[in-house]
């Protein structure tokens, strides 16, 4: 979901953007026009998540699932082995691709309870070239309230489905990545923040276009980049820095996550399968009784303009994505239909 003031602006963006008589669609990465729209966006996410100088910025392609990918060629290059906090679908894809680079050491697991819960102690390796974690687990319904301190080792961590959803020090990590299309913007463009001295540390044989190195040093424009993307993320960016920054929209996610979950506990129908204190704020997975009722909940919802309730193919029940720009009205229409179809279906 996008704020609905960022699509009335890149609406009427659309034909002329301020004055050049082309769409940003349309446009150059190559001219002085763009390049001010791409360095507006840094600028910007720098100011929200409070980024220290001695990190670089990126916008990259690929998504995620590049990212799996990718940090391995860069960074598990020493000593070849990585740890890894197991806590569901995208760290086992993380895993899968750093398995082709090297040996992954699954420093702690939540599978024994279906990963409802976030794990609290680790095996780390003394030697180990990063400790990876998936900060907010969209299919599971978790996240990681708080994170693990690795020392001297860094840690790199997935945020695609909770970046800029609340504060964090960015200084605790080595790098920082997500894809755009949950929180930020559309699909197409994935940031990546890294801490400089990580940066070089690419194998040889790792190829030029996947090494950071390459892409910090061209600022992000080394290849023609996912221009529209990045242009709708500055827009997103801009709304969430007049609405208050990273503060307020904290308060406003804290907010309509506890609407949700309050009235999923005082249930006798519904229910969260998730550790109370592990409880994501952007990802709400709940189930009725039986699949007969889940089934029969997610098409009534979409009648009532209730779309995208259908949990994950995996889980199955339900689940409500609440991210940034859902406004708590939206929260508040779901559980007013929860409580009717709760009295209507006992």
């Amino acid at each position: 979901m996008l704020p609905e003031q960022v699509l009335a602006k890149a609406a009427s963006e659309m034909l002329d953007y301020r004055g050049t008589g082309m769409s940003v669609m349309e446009m150059s990465h190559r001219t002085k026009t763009y390049e001010a729209i791409i360095e507006n966006a840094e600028a910007l996410l720098r100011k929200l998540m409070n980024i220290p100088e001695n990190y670089s910025v990126m916008f990259l392609q690929g998504g995620a699932s590049q990212q799996f990918a990718m940090i391995p060629m860069n960074l598990m290059t020493k000593n070849k082995k990585i740890d890894v906090i197991n806590t569901g679908t995208w760290s086992k894809k993380a895993m899968a691709e750093a398995k082709l680079a090297g040996t992954v050491n699954v420093a702690a697991s939540s599978e024994d309870k279906n990963f409802s819960y976030i794990p609290k102690s680790y095996n780390f390796s003394p030697d180990a070239d990063y400790v990876h974690i998936t900060s907010n687990n969209t299919i599971e319904g978790t996240r990681f309230a708080n994170f693990p301190e690795t020392g001297e080792i860094p840690l790199v961590a997935d945020f695609s489905s909770n970046i800029l959803s609340e504060e964090v020090d960015v200084s605790k990590f080595g790098l920082i990545y997500a894809g755009a299309q949950k929180n930020l913007g559309p699909a197409g463009v994935t940031i990546v923040i890294i801490r400089n001295d990580l940066i070089g540390r690419h194998d040889e044989k790792t190829p030029i276009f996947f090494r950071y190195e390459t892409h910090a040093k061209e600022k992000s424009l080394y290849n023609t980049p996912p221009s529209y993307s990045i242009y709708i993320v500055g827009l997103v960016l801009e709304w969430l820095d007049q609405l208050g920054g990273v503060k307020a929209i904290e308060a406003i996610n804290k907010e309509k996550a506890a609407l949700l979950y309050d009235y999923i506990d005082s249930s006798e129908m519904f229910s969260c399968p998730v550790n109370k204190e592990d409880r994501s704020l952007m990802n709400v997975p709940f189930t009725a009784f039986n699949d007969e009722l889940n089934d029969k909940f997610i098409k009534e919802a979409e009648k009532h303009g209730l779309s995208a309730l259908k949990g994950h193919r995996l889980v199955g029940g339900m689940r409500a994505s609440i991210y940034n720009a859902m406004p708590f009205e939206g929260v508040k229409a779901l559980v007013e239909f929860m409580k009717n179809f709760e009295k209507n279906n006992k």
